[in-house]
């Protein structure tokens, strides 16, 4: 009896165990089934150019950076005088804000000039009437028909009206000032191109509310005659970085397409990692040292700000 008790037990876990062992071979089998083998990547890599090279990721910009163009004030766009890929020069008109509450502020400035003219023409006539009156009375030559009070008093009344006089001319300057300050807050309010270049973005359209701090530039402008990359070195390889080292760049997503960069500057301020590529490999905590490169633009295939290259940057051995 107990050997028969022996033999269940043992065969119930010899079965079981047999069970766990197919239920995993049948599952590789089907895994095997279901997954392709590895092949080639669908774009191969690209060669270092050099033996000893540090690899960084480069986004393209406008040569001397892009500018991102913003709004004096907040306000409703009145009118957008260019679109994208259009060229411009120095201060040339990009956009305008509304401007007529200062439209109307300048007429109410004006109406009061008026009023401060009319003012100097009275306080004139005013200042003549008392002067002649005092020369009268300065006139008389017997001391006794005249009193020094009534002639002080005139004399007095002649300060008044020139002091009159000045105040209403002062007042003339104030408004002419003031049109002055409201011409340059109007002339403000057309927001114009800082440098030559191309518009490169457009994010404003007519009858939208531009915001002082908005999401995005209003628009962006940059000189896409010449390109210049700025390429991100890892911190860890930032040691390794001279200036003046040669560099090479390479097209994501075709790496037949290379072309030399000419070196410009190397940021010395290391900063946090902004430009991601994507790789599941990549640390978002990464902290990069930036080095910028300028290129010639090239015709065929062209190139676009904003797009991702590889760089390979030839270094001193580790």
């Amino acid at each position: 009896m107990n050997f028969l008790s022996k033999l269940i037990r043992y065969g119930t876990l010899a079965g079981a165990a047999f069970g766990v062992w197919m239920i995993v071979m049948v599952s590789k089998t089907q895994a095997a089934k279901e997954m392709p083998p590895a092949g080639d990547p669908p774009i191969a890599p690209p060669n270092k150019p050099f033996t000893h090279a540090v690899a960084a990721t480069g986004i393209l910009e406008a040569l001397s950076e892009n500018v991102a163009i913003g709004v004096p004030v907040p306000g409703l766009v009145t009118k957008v005088h260019v679109k994208v890929n259009d060229a411009v020069k120095k201060d040339q008109p990009l956009f305008m804000i509304d401007d007529r509450d200062l439209r109307a502020e300048e007429l109410s400035t004006k109406a009061q000039r008026e009023i401060a003219r009319a003012q100097i023409d009275v306080s004139e006539a005013q200042l003549k009437k008392t002067e002649s009156q005092l020369a009268r009375l300065e006139a008389v030559s017997d001391p006794r028909a005249v009193s020094k009070d009534d002639l002080e008093n005139r004399r007095q009344d002649v300060l008044v009206a020139r002091a009159q006089v000045a105040a209403a001319q002062a007042q003339l300057a104030s408004n002419d000032t003031a049109l002055q300050r409201i011409a340059l807050l109007i002339e403000r309010l057309t927001v114009r191109s800082p440098r030559d270049g191309n518009v490169l973005q457009v994010n404003v359209r007519s009858g939208e509310y531009a915001a002082t701090s908005p999401k995005s530039a209003a628009m962006i402008i940059g000189d896409i005659d010449r390109l210049q990359i700025r390429a991100d070195v890892d911190e860890q390889n930032a040691i390794r970085i001279r200036p003046g080292q040669k560099a090479i760049g390479y097209l994501k997503g075709d790496p037949s397409v290379t072309f030399p960069l000419e070196y410009l500057r190397v940021e010395p301020y290391v900063i946090p990692k902004v430009s991601l590529t994507g790789a599941s490999t990549e640390r978002v905590d990464t902290r990069v040292l930036q080095v910028i490169y300028s290129l010639k633009r090239p015709e065929n295939p062209p190139l676009y700000v904003g797009q991702q290259v590889d760089v390979f940057i030839e270094a001193p051995e580790k």
